[in-house]
């Protein structure tokens, strides 16, 4: 059985823009420094909002460096980016945007949402690249609910989907430079699960909702992060009551990480670069 290193509880909320209401669970300048490749996560809402014809969101911003994943819960995102990309993910939709070289985008509430109201719960995830990639082209994947594969647990136990990464032959249709699996669980109360992640591999179980025992000995709740050892073994988890829970799992890139604000890079040089860059408008136009 894999060995549980920490149990770490997420910041204090904070607004993203005026659309988002969030908690980091973890970031680069923190314990996702200890994660890698993944450097922050961060959990929107659940939060209400009510009917408005003002649109709400986070307006246009750069990153450089990593990617950035967008899991829907409830609610709908209309995303726009200076690749040209852009989209609507709705419940059970994925974005997964690759800033790499630059990338300049905006993320709002959409205009059925924003007119309708109602409750938005997404989280983000950065996922760093490694030096040879941090200046690829960027890229931009919508994965679709439909196209997720959903797995049933044995037991009753609740339901596996396999946004990136291999699960009992099961792949999820996210294309990813290093190897990692993000795998979306919901529980069943009393529902109880184990799980193989890859030896060798980072790992950390994030809970959204609920409560859940993991190993048998650690109970962890909402915005709660649990933080393994390196090595091998399965993990298990049992849901006191309904949960939704992240696993986390890939192999360390084991290189320098130096961030600033929405740029991670190598080396401070590099953060210099970036802004420069980006003031001089080498990341891209701004999205149209």
């Amino acid at each position: 059985m894999r060995a549980i290193r920490e149990i770490h509880r997420a910041g204090e909320p904070h607004w993203v823009g005026d659309g988002f209401p969030v908690r980091s669970i973890f970031s680069y300048d923190g314990l996702g420094r200890e994660l890698s490749p993944f450097l922050l996560l961060d959990h929107a809402g659940p939060a209400k909002f009510t009917p408005t014809d003002q649109q709400r969101g986070v307006g246009e911003h750069p990153h450089r460096g990593f990617e950035t994943v967008t899991i829907v819960y409830e609610g709908e995102l209309e995303h726009r980016d200076s690749a040209g990309n852009g989209g609507r993910i709705g419940a059970g939709d994925v974005q997964w945007m690759t800033a790499a070289s630059g990338i300049l985008h905006e993320e709002y509430h959409s205009p059925d949402f924003t007119r309708s109201g109602g409750t938005m719960e997404m989280a983000q995830l950065w996922v760093n690249l490694p030096a040879r990639s941090k200046m690829a082209l960027p890229g931009y994947q919508t994965l679709l609910n439909r196209d997720i594969p959903a797995v049933t647990l044995d037991g009753n136990a609740g339901v596996l989907r396999v946004v990136a990464g291999d699960y009992q032959g099961h792949q999820g249709p996210a294309r990813t430079f290093t190897p990692i699996n993000v795998w979306d669980l919901r529980l069943n109360a009393g529902g109880r699960v184990v799980l193989p992640p890859p030896d060798g591999h980072t790992l950390a179980l994030v809970v959204l909702q609920g409560t859940v025992l993991v190993n048998d000995a650690e109970t962890a709740s909402v915005d709660e992060v649990v933080v393994f050892e390196l090595g091998a073994g399965d993990i298990t988890i049992a849901a006191s009551t309904e949960a939704k829970v992240l696993l986390l799992s890939g192999e360390p890139l084991n290189e320098p990480i130096v961030g600033h604000g929405p740029f991670v890079m190598n080396t401070n040089d590099e953060i210099r670069q970036a802004f420069v860059d980006f003031h001089q408008g080498r990341l891209g136009r701004p999205a149209a």
